[in-house]
Formats: structure tokens, sequence, C-alpha cells
């Protein structure tokens, strides 16, 4: 089978509140919508256009349009949570009933003091905070002491900063692994996160070299199946972080501008399933409700979608999606429990609407049933409604 598959995930591009957003806070949250709405003009997206986004739901610049070059639709969230661990898990087929830990009060002093027992350093810190507020705010005090900056977020994530000239990446990418190994329930994060900065005081800045060391996946994945079915499986962005490096190596990207050029390469010449995350409108605009840098990062897609198009062969399909959503209009800084859109592309696929579906697995459902695989996960393939055109 020379069949192709690529999911791409525009991490962060939600398009409109879940049906139980006010269980998470966020009643109005609508990440296009509302930027489509607070744009000059509307939404600039001339190629997302006329695949059929502004046939998913009402866009202000970015109208329906009679004849769709994509199939469209809408998937609604069914795990518990909003986070990107939640989102990728649930679009490869696993629903969690429980949301991951979060600790809006920092940890417990029980889990900072195992941290420093099995890491021998101090911690300072302990907050809920942007890493560039807590590199500013203990920055000083961890290059005096070779402490490390223990902090979390709304989302489920332990995560430690160090600078790199204080304590080596190795050491710092060690502790997180025993952060890991330890973090077990009731206090089983989504997420360690290595944090290493540079700089000095007053003008710290985050490296590149990020790492996260995510828990595994409680059930069997869309990959799993995939590994298991003989197909080769390539990634690009943090997917296989989010997997714990199960059945995915990934190309860890600097940014969307990497990842997309990431991704046209393995249109080129890859084979099997493409995994991609495009994280740049959750972690660079969305997280600091910068409108104008996340319409900006959309309209830079947009103007790269051709050429991944062009790049498609007579047995590939194009999945675009996202994980949740991440309003930059509204007060909260946090992801936002959202529907999520799905645009597929193919020579083989009739444009026509997906509809709402009841859960990001039939996603991955349907990537399971082009490769011929009997995976279903938590989803219903549609599939053969886009290869019959009814």
């Amino acid at each position: 089978m020379n069949r192709r598959a690529a999911l791409i995930v525009l991490d962060g591009v939600g398009i409109g509140a879940a049906p139980d957003a006010a269980a998470y806070g966020d009643v109005g949250s609508d990440t296009l919508g509302n930027l489509s709405r607070v744009v000059p003009g509307g939404l600039a997206l001339p190629n997302l256009q006329r695949a059929g986004l502004g046939n998913i739901a009402p866009l202000a610049g970015c109208p329906p349009t009679d004849a769709p070059t994509a199939a469209w639709g809408l998937l609604e969230p069914r795990s518990s949570g909003k986070d990107s661990t939640t989102g990728h898990w649930e679009i490869a087929g696993v629903v969690l009933e429980r949301p991951f830990p979060t600790y809006p009060h920092g940890f417990p002093h029980a889990v900072i003091a195992e941290f420093e027992r099995r890491t021998g350093r101090p911690v300072i810190g302990n907050v809920v905070g942007s890493g560039t507020q807590v590199m500013a705010d203990f920055g000083a005090e961890h290059q005096r002491t070779g402490a490390w900056i223990v902090y979390t977020s709304a989302d489920s994530v332990f995560q430690v900063a160090a600078h790199e000239e204080t304590i080596p990446l190795a050491e710092l990418y060690a502790a997180c692994d025993a952060a890991r190994a330890m973090l077990v329930a009731p206090h089983d994060v989504s997420r360690v996160i290595a944090r290493p900065f540079v700089g000095t005081p007053g003008a710290y800045v985050r490296t590149r070299n990020r790492r996260d060391v995510s828990i595994e996946p409680p059930a069997p994945t869309l990959l799993d199946a995939l590994a298991a079915a003989g197909v080769p499986r390539h990634g690009v962005g943090k997917v296989d972080d989010l997997f714990a490096g199960r059945a995915l190596r990934a190309e860890h990207t600097a940014g969307n501008a990497e990842g997309v050029e990431r991704i046209r390469e393995w249109l080129a010449s890859g084979s099997g399933f493409l995994f991609a995350n495009l994280v740049d409108f959750d972690q660079l605009y969305g997280h600091r409700n910068d409108v104008a840098g996340f319409h900006g990062a959309l309209r830079d897609f947009d103007a790269a979608l051709p050429g991944l198009i062009e790049l498609l062969r007579d047995d590939d399909v194009l999945f675009l999606t996202a994980d949740h959503g991440n309003d930059p209009t509204t007060a909260s800084t946090d992801h936002a429990r959202e529907c999520v859109p799905v645009l597929a592309f193919g020579r083989s696929l009739h444009p026509l609407p997906i509809g709402r579906r009841a859960g990001f697995g039939d996603l991955g459902a349907t990537v399971a049933a082009w490769f011929g695989i009997p995976f279903p996960g938590r989803g219903a393939s549609f599939l053969q409604m886009l290869e019959r055109g009814a």
C-alpha cells in the first residue's frame, strides 16, 4: 500500500466554545470567531477560506464558499481536560474520564521535598506563573544558590527552569526524568517540562532546549496500531513528547516556519503517516493574548498551505485540525475548552460537510480506516462519507 496520511495540528486554534465550556470557565471562548471579530477587516486567510474554513462557523473576513476545496467539519471534545496532551490523545483514540491534576496554588510540600531529595538541589518558586515572569522573579537567586526554579500554570505541568550556565542541560533533563518517575497518581501531571534559559538578570531569555517528559497514554493509540501494522510514522514538533515517545519519533522544531518546512520535506519524499504540531499559535500568541501575532501566524500558515497541497499524491490525505482553543481576545491566558475545526484534503476525497462530530477520536479513526487498520479507538470513521461523496 502506497497510501500516506498527514495530520497537522494547529495548536490552540479552536473554533467555538464546547457544550461543556461553562464547567471549565470558558463561556464565550471562541479562538477563531472572536479573533475574526477584533482583527480589522476580519481574518485574511484566502486559502483556508477557499478550503471551507468559513463553512464551519461564522468568521468575519472568511465567509462560506459554494465550492470548498476540502471537506470541512467540527469536532467536539469528549475527554476531560483542555490541554495539548489530552487533545492529541483524544485525536489518537484515547478518551480521559478524569482530567490531569492542576495546582493553582503550587505543589504540595511533600511533592517538592521528594523532588529535592531525588535531585540533591533545593527548590525555589513553586508558584503559578509564566516562564518569563519566573525568570525575572527567581533567576538571580537561582544563579546565586543553584536551586531549581519549579513552577506550574493552569495546565497540568511540573516545570523546572534552570540557567544553562548554572546547571548543565544534562542535569536538568535528568531532574525532569526523576520528577516524571515520582509524579504518579494522585499527582500524575500530564507533562514535566525542562525550561532552560540564558542571559543575565533583567535580560533572561528561554532557549530552544526545552524538553517535555509526558506521561504514557493509558491505552493503545492510533500510533500503536500503525506501528503494529508496519506503517511508518514520522513526527514534526512536540508530538512525540506528548505520547512519551511511544510509537513515534519527531523532528523538534524552532517554530511554525521550520515546522512547515519539515512537513513540506516529508510530503516530498516521506512515507506512511505524518503527525505534526505547529505550536506558535498557542505558545507565542494565545498564552500572551497577542491578537496581532496570532492572526499573523495564521496568515503565514495560510500562505504556506497551497505549497503543501501541491505536494499531495493521488493516494494521500491531509487533515488540518487543532487540540484545544487558546483565545487571545479573552482575559484568560490559558487554554480554552473549545471545539476544533477539521479540513480534509485529498484527490480521492469529496469536498463535502463532515458535520459536527462527537469527539476528536473520529479523526484518528478515519486515519486508521485510510490505512485499512481495524482501530477505531474511541471514535467513528467518516472516511466512507468522504470517499463515496454522501
